[in-house]
């Protein structure tokens, strides 16, 4: 019989053990940090109704969503009216309309869930992966103060990932929109087409943006793009530069006025919030994309490594599940793409291969010495070391190798000579050298060692 090749479909992060704990760490970092914050977890399923994830029919997330169907139903040739979720808000939306009741509002989750949409194959592009979210939800209102929470988290987050320098980088939508308006772009879905124009500043360039906005397409006047690209040129150094620059852009209408009221109020309160003037900045062409975010938005850049893009975004937006409930749902908050972002910081040499979560390797001198094996692994545990005994023996260097490969740094040996003296010998590999240890006296040397390698990485 032939075998089936083993392989797994293009845009799916598979790792080996030694990066997946390194993944994993920074899933517990993040997770530590929205806690830290007081966020709670929420987990949804991962099979939603298809109605109910693809509220809005007809656009690009539709193209890209998995459809779920059983064997039983294909057989009968039944539309499939399950779907696996492309994203964690439209859960999230579902969430809090069916359990509006029984939650406490203002409403603090955070969900760190896998999402599924159907990209095509291609470099960095994924199929499967995690994303790791927080939001507050309001019922009826929701303070534009938890707006300038948000950059606290991040600020808290992505220092304790310790993966370089980094810039939270904030604009309001009603700013944008109350300029356009003053410009006489004043109907909404061409304010808003616009400003999708806007948000691709980064990707496609002043020139390419100029050449689009002033093109059959939109039909703007020269001038009117050139206040444009103005406007959303505008960045910050400082906390007072970033007020200066925001009265510098002189009067307009109400939703300008209001956008600028908003942003002084959530930039002086980041400050209070104890996020340094060095890691967060006015940046007026920061728009995102999508349709829902209606005040504040947040992108996140890596000050040395600006092509990797924005690692951390998010926003404002006035009513969650406005297709759900009658109810008025304000809320805000952002969302880490964790698999995207590993993958990048990896490929960008900014992630370094894991150590391995077994801080001992108990060796196998003497079959017959098994039950004392075991026994010395049992009190290493019970003293919070993660111990690995070798159960079927062979030679001492193999063992020895085993625990080098699979990244295990201090090897436990209780032989025949040992045994007599009443010590145990430990082998550091990292450092290659060992040393003698009273067998009363392991315990307590071991977590001086291991206490010595965490502190110096």
């Amino acid at each position: 019989m032939a075998l089936t090749p083993a392989r797994t479909m293009p845009g799916v992060l598979e790792l080996l053990p030694l990066d997946q704990i390194a993944f994993q760490r920074m899933l517990d970092v993040i997770r530590r940090n929205y806690e830290r914050f007081g966020f709670l977890a929420v987990e949804t399923p991962v099979i939603e109704y298809s109605d109910v994830l693809l509220t809005k029919t007809g656009g690009e997330t539709e193209r890209q969503v998995y459809f779920v169907q059983s064997t039983g139903a294909l057989e009968q040739g039944e539309k499939p009216d399950l779907a696996l979720r492309f994203d964690l808000t439209v859960p999230l939306a579902r969430y809090v309309a069916e359990h509006e009741r029984d939650l406490s509002f203002p409403f603090r989750r955070y969900q760190m869930q896998k999402v599924y949409r159907g990209e095509r194959a291609q470099r960095g592009r994924f199929r499967e992966f995690y994303q790791c979210d927080i939001d507050v939800i309001g019922k009826d209102t929701l303070s534009v103060r938890y707006d300038a929470e948000i950059p606290a988290v991040i600020y808290s987050v992505f220092r304790e990932l310790d993966i370089g320098p980094f810039t939270i980088q904030l604009n309001n939508r009603k700013l944008m929109r109350g300029y356009f308006e003053s410009l006489g772009i004043v109907d909404g879905e061409q304010q808003m087409l616009v400003l999708r124009e806007v948000d691709k500043l980064d990707k496609r360039g002043a020139d390419a943006v100029r050449a689009t906005l002033t093109g059959e397409a939109f039909g703007l006047a020269v001038d009117v793009v050139q206040k444009i690209l103005a406007f959303v040129q505008v960045r910050s150094t400082s906390l007072q530069d970033a007020l200066d620059k925001l009265d510098a852009l002189g009067a307009g209408p109400e939703a300008m006025e209001q956008g600028r009221s908003e942003l002084k109020e959530v930039l002086g309160l980041i400050h209070a919030f104890g996020v340094p003037q060095t890691h967060y900045a006015l940046n007026l062409s920061i728009a995102r994309g999508l349709d829902y975010y209606t005040g504040t938005v947040y992108e996140t850049t890596l000050n040395d490594h600006p092509q990797i893009g924005s690692i951390c975004s998010g926003g404002r937006y006035e009513n969650l599940a406005g297709q759900y409930t009658k109810s008025h749902l304000p809320g805000v908050g952002i969302s880490i793409g964790l698999t995207r972002l590993y993958w990048q910081l990896r490929d960008a040499g900014l992630i370094d291969m894991a150590k391995s979560t077994v801080d001992v390797l108990v060796t196998q001198m003497d079959e017959a010495q098994l039950p004392a094996y075991l026994a010395l692994a049992s009190e290493l545990r019970g003293a919070g070391i993660a111990t690995e005994v070798v159960l079927e023996g062979g030679k001492l260097g193999k063992q020895f190798k085993y625990a080098d490969r699979a990244g295990i740094r201090f090897v436990v040996v209780l032989g025949e000579e040992e045994i007599a003296k009443g010590v145990v010998t430990v082998k550091d590999l990292r450092r290659e050298d060992q040393f003698e240890v009273a067998r009363s006296e392991l315990v307590k040397t071991l977590r001086v060692e291991l206490e010595q390698a965490a502190a110096m990485g």
